[in-house]
């Protein structure tokens, strides 16, 4: 259920009702709004009733939120939310772009592709220090070797950075430099990690499962909202299906629906669903024309060279060519 306060409740009295709702053994989120308070019960297995709330000076209206995920829900927050990041507002008026190499291989190759983000006014680099792997005997990343290098490309050449936690073991060393944390598609249900990052005071990029329902990766953000931290963007990448064509099957419907149901911004991987550089550009100009709120694309100096992706990764001057064509 969500309790609205009016516009000119006082603080007195929206802690007067969150007092009982912990008094009746449920969890109050207050959910500040442009222009009034609210808030959500939480914690709930049945319908609450309204009635005790409503008569409590400073109540509008108690609406019932019919969502299990209540935070992420619209019906709770019916403005979009915008997460401003090292000036790049993503799930603003404008797409957002992030790109960079999928794993720290070298300071040349990561240094190469700073200077061209930069000089291409991309204001967001990814590029991934950990790197969870489907077999063992692939390249697993730098680690905390990788993660320096990207302090150092902050640094140099102004650029946020988005970079991968595995674990919530590893979190921490993460969160020390990222400003954007991933949560790539393989973690999209580890619970603990859900948790630890709703603890963060840095934005969370959640990518969604490889064979997730939107409910399911919606729901994953709800962990992270109810830990307290309401800075979260989506990202689809495609799913598994029985189609070989590409990796993954890019699901576009997603994005309209996801924007129907929440208020998160949500963003599209091309990468990831292509497999294929051949296939990228077509498939961000996609998401762009159904409403995604960014990209995030793999980029590398020397792709044929990759240790990780390189088949799918764009070349500089391709990328150049998608940043042309976008709207």
């Amino acid at each position: 259920m969500l309790i609205v306060m009016r516009h000119d409740a006082t603080d007195e009295e929206v802690r007067e009702v969150m007092d009982l709702v912990r008094g009746q053994g449920y969890d109050p989120k207050p959910v500040p709004g442009a222009e009034r308070t609210a808030v959500c019960v939480l914690g709930n297995k049945n319908p609450v009733d309204p009635s005790p709330y409503e008569s409590l000076s400073g109540v509008l209206e108690c609406i019932r939120v019919t969502k299990a995920y209540k935070l992420v829900s619209r019906d709770t927050h019916s403005e979009n939310s915008v997460i401003e990041v090292n000036g790049v507002r993503i799930g603003g008026d404008r797409m957002a772009i992030i790109a960079g190499p999928c794993s720290v291989e070298s300071r040349d190759q990561l240094f190469k592709t700073a200077e061209f983000l930069a000089s291409k006014g991309v204001k967001l680099m990814r590029g991934g220090a950990f790197k969870p792997r489907t077999s063992p005997y692939e390249f697993q990343g730098l680690g905390e070797e990788g993660l320096s290098l990207l302090g150092e490309v902050r640094s140099q050449f102004g650029l946020g950075v988005v970079t991968e936690a595995i674990d919530h073991i590893n979190f921490d060393v993460v969160e020390e430099v990222a400003d954007i944390v991933q949560i790539g598609a393989r973690n999209m249900q580890n619970f603990s990690l859900l948790r630890r990052a709703g603890k963060s005071h840095k934005p969370i990029l959640l990518k969604r499962g490889i064979s997730a329902t939107v409910e399911e990766l919606l729901m994953a953000a709800e962990y992270i909202l109810t830990g307290g931290n309401a800075n979260v963007v989506l990202c689809e990448r495609g799913v598994r299906t029985f189609s070989a064509h590409t990796r993954n099957t890019l699901d576009l419907s997603a994005i309209p629906v996801v924007k129907k149901l929440s208020h998160l911004p949500i963003i599209v991987d091309p990468s990831h669903a292509a497999g294929n550089r051949e296939f990228v550009i077509p498939l961000a100009l996609g998401a762009a024309g159904v409403g995604a709120d960014g990209l995030i694309v793999e980029i590398h100096p020397d792709p044929e060279h990759a240790l990780c992706d390189g088949q799918q990764s764009l070349h500089f001057e391709t990328f150049s060519r998608l940043l042309d064509q976008l709207p």
